[in-house]
């Protein structure tokens, strides 16, 4: 009988420090050191983000997260004391980046203080944009594709927007033309997930471009499977459940002008061949185009904006290839009828959103928000843009209706 108890004891033992292995040694990037200090405790003081409740329990998890969720718990208080090394104070005047870039070297920065913006009363902003979208969500006669479906519901290639910052416990899904390379480097440094000479990088603007859009620099959601096997979704919804989740927002037809600026207005190799070579043979009736995007633009053979709205249009177009990340509608990327952000930012307030967010974060000490671009493309320009596009029936935008699900 005292042989067959010690048998049973030696099994759980040995299933709970798999569970243990599988947990605390679940990553060798990004998540290696586990920083269980910081993961799960939210970066900012109880109530600091308008509709986060304190204490807030994990009650509605199933069994498996709620013991992942208390042995993770246990966990974070024994290595409370662990000291933080990398949280320097912010150094003042940091240097303007060498850009290297054709898109920043011919838009450049704004290097001004916008001192004389109207001070925001950020916390009513957020309940306001937080009440915003969870109306429409509520609201039956707004329908999109996939707005009924459930998190678990979501494939998890469609979660590769969703970067995960363990060490502070953030989650922020990045949206193409809505300032993402900028954020993407401040995930960078606060995760310290990419090595300078061994040394993590500390000034956003040193991490260089092509490094900050490599996927293999950052943590998404949808690597989990891959690393964390079956418990990948019950993980997921932990972190959605303790992290600060943060987007950031844009118009969604002047973020078409921006995508169209930045990716048809500049000699762009990969997207000349990939899309513009298709949208002027099938909306342009060129035959023989140039190979190169450098031959194209001598030749003054460039897409219209008229011819990029005209592809969005097409219902050919996703029969052949899902939309661009660029242009692919923030409800594809970021699920905001699922996931339940803390902080929702827009990029025509994005200094004012940007600063209140690093300190709702408190890494406001570690790191400024890079500036803008200096052209960047504005809501004003609207108008001017799509008046160019064609007439239906002679009176109603052909844009206007068919483009609500942007």
């Amino acid at each position: 009988m005292t042989k067959a108890r010690l048998l049973r004891l030696s099994v759980v033992l040995v299933s709970i420090f798999m569970i243990l292995l599988i947990i605390v040694y679940w990553d060798n990037v990004g998540t290696a050191h586990f920083y269980l200090h910081t993961s799960f405790s939210r970066p900012h003081s109880p109530g600091g983000i308008p509709g986060i409740v304190a204490g807030e329990d994990w009650e509605a998890l199933p069994d498996v997260d709620e013991f992942l969720a208390k042995l993770l718990s246990s966990s974070l208080k024994q290595n409370s004391s662990i000291p933080r090394k990398t949280e320097h104070l912010l150094v003042q005047g940091s240097s303007k980046p060498v850009v290297s870039n054709l898109e920043e070297n011919v838009r450049g920065y704004d290097w001004s203080t916008h001192n004389d913006r109207k001070s925001l009363d950020q916390e009513k902003l957020q309940i306001e944009r937080q009440r915003t979208l969870r109306e429409f969500c509520a609201n039956s006669s707004f329908t999109f594709p996939t707005k009924e479906r459930s998190f678990d519901d979501i494939p998890n290639y469609e979660l590769n927007h969703l970067i995960v910052d363990d060490r502070h416990g953030i989650i922020y899904c990045y949206v193409p033309k809505v300032a993402c390379t900028n954020w993407k480097r401040v995930m960078i440094v606060l995760s310290e997930s990419l090595l300078d000479q061994g040394v993590p990088y500390r000034n956003p603007l040193d991490i260089p471009r092509e490094h900050v859009h490599n996927t293999s620099t950052h943590l998404t959601f949808n690597k989990f499977w891959r690393r964390y096997g079956k418990f990948s979704r019950h993980l997921m919804k932990i972190k959605l459940k303790k992290y600060t989740k943060f987007l950031f927002v844009r118009d969604p037809f002047v973020r078409l002008i921006s995508a169209f600026r930045s990716k048809f207005e500049l000699e762009n190799e990969e997207f000349y061949r990939r899309f513009a070579i298709p949208m002027l043979k099938l909306y342009s009736n060129h035959t023989n185009l140039p190979t190169s995007v450098s031959e194209a633009f001598g030749a003054g053979l460039k897409v219209s904006f008229s011819d990029f709205i005209q592809y969005l249009l097409d219902p050919r177009t996703e029969k052949m290839v899902p939309f661009n990340e660029h242009w692919r509608q923030i409800y594809r990327l970021c699920h905001p009828c699922q996931i339940d952000y803390d902080f929702i930012g827009k990029l025509e307030t994005l200094d004012e959103d940007a600063a209140y967010l690093l300190q709702l974060l408190k890494v406001d000490r570690l790191l400024r928000f890079p500036p803008s671009y200096r052209n960047r493309t504005a809501s004003s320009w609207e108008d001017n843009w799509f008046a160019k596009i064609p007439l239906l029936d002679g009176s109603v935008p052909a844009c206007q209706t068919a483009l609500e699900k942007y």
